[in-house]
């Protein structure tokens, strides 16, 4: 009551100020009665409307952190001015989720979004309201934030907005996990990227850069497809087949690097056949069941023999558990279906033949040592 007596004789910016400060710090000291409760939420009301800044700055500095502030304050205070909203949008607890979309969704805040991109825990739908909304900062802290639960929905908005923003995209790959088609789509975009490195840089022709761009990241394709779930599998397949980037050259290579799960679902998405009806016609020994799946993929005929091949030396191949054991699976699988089908007579085209035989004399040296 001294400080509303104070207030009545020296109503003044700097009075108002301290008084909220005060009665802010006192609010959260916990010590107030339940009928001074309510006399300071009543106080506080009247000043969230105070035509001062400082006066709102004080009371969000000081409540910003307290779980007891009514709602109805706390959310008036995070749609005021920038100065005022962010310490609340930053660390009130008291704010829904519904609260922080509504008030993405109806402001144009650079600070605000950056603020609520910060929060300690981030919630779903905030994170997709930011992902349609924010701009490149708030985007780049979001994504750094351990405590954001970006959706795959929210992560492909981010890459869609931000395809060539290395401040967005750093932070991204060095989350802790991403989903398979969300590392798919970052290999595509730092292989573009790549490409117009070595065109502007190393004066290389086209052609050849975008040889060693795809290469790149068919590699690196199956190599993040080794281990994961048939879901995953079963999405990053039907992703990559929607981009056309389902090639025979990466079918192939999936083989060769020892991911036959992989092979299968490329397989059940290029054909349309259920990935379990495809395993069957993969492994039927007649070898009538692969040829009629390929033949629905639609992949190249001139690559079928190595398929062929390939799939029968995976059955007799096992990885070593040794150094640089990918690279000598790698090796002996390309190794046998060369030799398995220079014995029974067949011939591969040349462009296949010539991207196999590159393949084992990329396999370092120290690689092929051990046996």
């Amino acid at each position: 009551m001294e400080d509303v007596n104070r207030l009545a004789q020296d109503p003044s910016p700097a009075t108002r100020a301290g008084t909220a400060t005060k009665l802010a710090l006192e609010f959260n000291s916990g010590r107030f009665s339940p009928n001074e409760l309510r006399l300071a939420e009543q106080i506080f009301r009247v000043m969230v409307k105070d035509a001062e800044i400082r006066v709102r700055e004080a009371l969000s500095a000081n409540l910003k952190a307290n779980p007891a502030v009514p709602r109805d304050i706390a959310v008036t205070l995070a749609q005021d001015v920038d100065s005022v909203a962010v310490p609340m949008l930053t660390m009130s607890d008291v704010l829904t989720a519904d609260d922080l979309v509504a008030i993405i969704n109806s402001q144009q805040s650079a600070n605000k979004m950056e603020a609520i991109a910060g929060r300690k825990v981030v919630p779903a739908t905030v994170t997709e309201a930011l992902s349609e909304k924010a701009g490149e900062a708030a985007i780049s802290r979001l994504v750094a934030n351990p405590g954001a639960d970006l959706t795959e929905k929210a992560l492909n908005r981010v890459i869609d907005r931000f395809p060539e923003s290395d401040k967005v995209h750093d932070p991204l790959v060095r989350r802790a996990a991403l989903p398979i088609t969300i590392t798919e789509r970052l290999v595509t975009i730092v292989s573009e990227h790549l490409r117009t490195h070595l065109l502007s840089k190393h004066r290389i022709s086209e052609d050849m850069a975008l040889d060693i761009v795809l290469q790149t990241r068919e590699r690196a394709t199956v190599s993040l497809a080794m281990g994961v779930t048939d879901d995953s599998l079963a999405s990053l397949t039907r992703q990559l087949n929607q981009h056309k980037r389902l090639s025979g050259s990466l079918v192939l290579r999936s083989l060769c690097m020892g991911n036959l799960r992989f092979f299968e679902h490329a397989l059940s998405s290029l054909s349309g056949v259920p990935v379990a009806n495809t395993r069957i016609l993969i492994h039927d020994a007649s070898g009538a069941g692969l040829k009629a799946v390929w033949s629905k993929a639609k992949l190249p005929a001139s690559m079928f023999p190595a398929v062929r091949a390939a799939l029968d030396v995976v059955a007799q191949t096992d990885f070593d558990g040794r150094e640089l054991d990918t690279e000598r699976y790698t090796r002996r699988i390309i190794e046998r279906i060369l030799t398995q089908y220079e014995m029974f007579g067949v011939d591969f085209a040349a462009d296949d033949l010539e991207y196999l035989l590159a393949r084992v004399a990329r396999v370092p040296a120290a690689a092929v040592a051990v046996h």
